[in-house]
C-alpha cells in the first residue's frame, strides 16, 4: 500500500492511474477503522480498479474541542487493516495540509444541514461539505463510498455533488453491526462495559420500530420508541425520528423513502444509528 501525507504526491500518483483508463473508489474516514469501514473498501473492490482510503480527523466538523480532542486517532493500526484487505492508497495528511490560515467556507445546503444532527451539532455539515470537498479535487475519485449510519451526511454531501456537477457518483453502504446488533462505530471504544449493554437499546428500538411499521402510525410509534430509549438506565435520547428519506421531515404515508433515525448519549458517548422502513 502507498502512503501519503501531500496533495501534491498523491495526485501526482494517481494522474497517470486516472489517464490510463482505470478508476478509482474512495472511502474517505477518520480514522479509528473497524470492520464497517473495511466493508467500504471490499465494496468500493468489487466495482473500481484503484481503491484509495483517507484518513484525516476533521477539526471544521467538530463543535465541541472536547469531541475533536478525544476523537480515537490510531494511524498504525488503521495502516494495519488497509494492508490486510489490499487498500492500494492511503492518504493520511496533516491539518496544515488541508487547510490554510482564516479559510472561509459556506455551502447553502438548505434546511436539511439544520435538522435532527444538524440540531445537535450546528455548523457540522458546513465542515463535512468543505472537507469533502476538498478531498474529492484532491482525488478526484470516480465513485465516493459512504455508511448508511451517517444518512443524513450521505444526503448532505450528495447534494452538494448535485450542486456544484462533482463528476463522484455517490455510494451509500450498509450499517455493520457487531453479533448482538449494535451499529460499528469508531466511539464505540468510549463505552463501559455497562455502556455497552445499555447501548443495545438503540438498535433493538430500531429493530421493534421496523417491525411494527405502519406509516399510518407514525406519531404512535415515535412515542413508543422514546419510551423505551429513556427508560434505558444511563442513556440520554437526543432525537428518534421516522424521516422522509429524502427531505428528514417526518414521513407521511405518501414517502417513497421512510428511515427511523436515532442519536442519543450512552453514558458520555453519543451514538447514532438508523434502518430503513420503506425505500
Amino acid at each position: 500500500m502507498k502512503i501519503f501525507t501531500t496533495k501534491a504526491a498523491v495526485s501526482q500518483y494517481l494522474s497517470p492511474i486516472k489517464a490510463s483508463g482505470k478508476t478509482v473508489g474512495f472511502v474517505p474516514t477518520m480514522g479509528a477503522l473497524h470492520q464497517g469501514h473495511l466493508s467500504l473498501i471490499e465494496l468500493a473492490q468489487q466495482h473500481n480498479d484503484v481503491i484509495i482510503c483517507s484518513v484525516f480527523v476533521n477539526p471544521s466538523q467538530f463543535n465541541d474541542p472536547k469531541d475533536l480532542e478525544k476523537y480515537p486517532r490510531t494511524i498504525e493500526a488503521d495502516i494495519k487493516l488497509l494492508e490486510q484487505v489490499n487498500c492500494d492508497i492511503l492518504f493520511n495528511p496533516g491539518v496544515n495540509e488541508m487547510y490554510d490560515d482564516n479559510e472561509q467556507w459556506h455551502l447553502n445546503i438548505g434546511e436539511t444541514e439544520h435538522l435532527l444532527e444538524g440540531e445537535f451539532r450546528p455548523g457540522h455539515y458546513q465542515g463535512v461539505t468543505q472537507v469533502v470537498y476538498k478531498l474529492f479535487n484532491i482525488v478526484k475519485p470516480d465513485a465516493a463510498y459512504f455508511g448508511q449510519k451517517d444518512y443524513q451526511q450521505f444526503l448532505i454531501i450528495s447534494k452538494m455533488v448535485d450542486m456544484l456537477n462533482m463528476p463522484v457518483k455517490m455510494v451509500m453502504c450498509p450499517i455493520k453491526r457487531e453479533t448482538d446488533g449494535l451499529a460499528m462505530s469508531s466511539r464505540n471504544i468510549h463505552l463501559s462495559v455497562d455502556d455497552r449493554l445499555h447501548a443495545l437499546v438503540l438498535s433493538k428500538t430500531l429493530d421493534f420500530i421496523k417491525d411494527k411499521f405502519d406509516s399510518h402510525d407514525i406519531s404512535a410509534l415515535k412515542e413508543e420508541a422514546a419510551q423505551l430509549i429513556n427508560a434505558e438506565p444511563g442513556v440520554e435520547l437526543d432525537y428518534f425520528e421516522i424521516a422522509d428519506g429524502e427531505t428528514l421531515h417526518t414521513a407521511t404515508p405518501d414517502s417513497e423513502k421512510i428511515v427511523a433515525l436515532v442519536a442519543a448519549k450512552v453514558g458520555k458517548t453519543r451514538l447514532i444509528d438508523n434502518v430503513m422502513l420503506k425505500s
